[in-house]
């Protein structure tokens, strides 16, 4: 592979991946939030919610070195758009998004920021 004609890259590329690691803990509080407003009520407008905010971290953790959470993001965004699209049944959704916010309270809470995974 041919090296980048600026040698500073890869530190910005770094820098990149460390500020979007850093903003995990806000994505994972919209996605707990979303799950919160559909908690016992599953309005069309509150599944949306959650939705988009699986779909955010799904479509961007992977470019910026963290494939596994986007990866699991996008199984559950998968999950919740069965239920707005099929109908399908709820059941799982809430345990796996616990399961996602976990990981990630692991990965990057307090201050932390994970390896590239």
């Amino acid at each position: 592979m041919a090296e980048p004609v600026d040698p500073a890259f890869q530190d910005r590329l770094q820098a990149l991946r460390d500020k979007y690691a850093a903003s995990v803990p806000e994505r994972m509080a919209a996605i707990r939030d979303a799950l919160v407003l559909c908690q016992g009520n599953l309005i069309p407008s509150h599944i949306e919610q959650l939705h988009h905010a699986l779909h955010s971290v799904a479509g961007s953790a992977g470019s910026f070195g963290l494939a596994a959470l986007g990866n699991e993001a996008r199984r559950i965004e998968q999950m919740v758009r069965g239920v707005m699209e099929a109908g399908a049944p709820w059941h799982g959704i809430d345990a796996a998004v616990h399961a996602l916010l976990q990981r990630a309270d692991n990965d990057f809470g307090a201050g932390k920021i994970a390896a590239h995974d």
